[in-house]
């Protein structure tokens, strides 16, 4: 194990990028041949509504002709060369985007002014030569493209570059709605002031993060409302709030939302936002600081996936591509780090026997799939909780020191 380790870690980052994609060419030529001679198949059902989407597009339409088309417009944009040229072209473009949310958690750590090179080299490895990253990326998914422009929003957010921050934080809301989440925890550590009042602390920073974002997103959502009217709003934006997912679903609220998926119920819509609104609230109080930017917004993430409605492997992604940020600073032994991934691999992994027997095999497997969620659950809240534990442990010990030198 510490050999294989040293060895990523002595490899140049332009290395690993090669590999990773050459490794991910040969799952898309590997997916062709299981599409072809296998039942289950190699590609994302989503990617086959992109390319419809595309298509329609191409043919002059609205790309939500496609009942199942639920996302931005300019996804469907990026996939026209599938329909010009060749049905892989955007699975390369994922996998583009994949390698390049790699390159931004090297150049993240490596801007932060603490983590050695090969530190950083060796935590981008952690996304660039992940089983589950580069499956959902060469399977069609597009949310490699997501994940790179929340790190690149990070990573113009601590070059203090605040105008293309705030252009690229717009863009991301506009292609996935949940990067909303962040915005206070992108906006209060902009100012020397605590308390209340600091909300209303309007300096530069903030004026030029909040209004290139809203600039953004609003010439957006304009530009693509005029296009396509209420459908677009609906479908991008509105529909996320309100979905439900009575089959493929890690959500602990998966078997409630099953047995009541005819009924309408407001009440039901909140009790199932409250506790994620008001744990990100409290976790964007407490981490404040403009030190706990990264840590915030991986917390946050993981909060938001772990009680949301609606969680699907992909959603992973989200707070995985955002755990290599802060890995460094906690000082995690090897052991912790493998028995967090051996506990979390097999939660999530012992959640596929029921739902392949309910959607290959028709079994009705609902109460087994809802029961290995909860596990799920458990295990994430209980990582989480790890996770906290040890950053408030090193914040104390950094505390102490600081406190030490200023007394000598």
């Amino acid at each position: 194990m510490m050999p294989a380790i040293e060895w990523l870690k002595s490899i140049g980052i332009s290395t690993h990028m090669t590999l990773a994609t050459f490794l991910r060419l040969v799952l898309i030529a590997y997916g062709q041949h299981q599409d072809v001679t296998m039942d289950v198949k190699y590609t994302d059902v989503d990617y086959r509504v992109f390319n419809d989407a595309a298509r329609h597009v191409y043919d002059g339409d609205s790309p939500y002709q496609r009942h199942t088309y639920r996302y931005s417009p300019l996804l469907a944009y990026l996939m026209l060369p599938n329909i010009m040229w060749s049905p892989n072209i955007g699975k390369l473009l994922f996998v583009i985007f994949d390698i390049f949310a790699g390159y931004l958690i090297y150049c993240i750590l490596r801007s932060d002014g603490l983590t050695k090179e090969s530190t950083a080299r060796f935590c981008a490895c952690a996304w660039l030569h992940n089983p589950l990253v580069m499956n959902v990326s060469t399977r069609g998914s597009a949310e490699s493209v997501i994940v790179a422009l929340v790190l690149l929003t990070i990573h113009l957010y601590q070059q203090k570059v605040f105008i293309l921050t705030g252009l690229v934080y717009g863009l991301a809301i506009h292609m996935k709605i949940y990067p909303i989440i962040f915005c206070l925890t992108l906006y209060i550590p902009l100012t020397n002031m605590t308390g209340v009042r600091s909300l209303f602390d309007l300096n530069t920073a903030r004026l030029r993060l909040v209004t290139s974002t809203v600039l953004s997103l609003t010439i957006l959502t304009y530009l693509f409302y005029d296009l396509y009217g209420w459908e677009f709003l609906d479908s991008t934006y509105l529909y996320h709030i309100t979905r439900k997912d009575s089959r493929h679903n890690f959500s602990v609220y998966f078997y409630l939302l099953y047995l009541t998926v005819e009924y309408e119920d407001v009440g039901l819509n909140i009790v199932t936002f409250l506790p994620q609104a008001i744990l990100l609230i409290l976790l964007t109080y407490r981490f404040n600081n403009i030190y706990d930017v990264n840590f915030c917004l991986f917390c946050q993430t993981l909060v938001f996936v772990t009680f949301n409605k609606v969680v699907t492997a992909q959603y992973f992604l989200w707070y995985f591509s955002l755990l290599p940020l802060i890995l460094p600073s906690l000082n995690f032994s090897k052991k912790d780090v493998l028995l967090g991934g051996l506990l979390w691999g097999f939660a999530q992994g012992s959640w596929l026997l029921p739902a392949y027997l309910l959607e290959f095999k028709g079994n009705n497997t609902f109460l087994f799939i809802w029961l290995e969620g909860l596990a799920f659950f458990c295990a994430n809240v209980g990582i989480l909780a790890k996770i906290i534990r040890r950053h408030r442990e090193v914040s104390s010990m950094i505390e102490e020191q600081c406190n030490v030198q200023k007394l000598d």
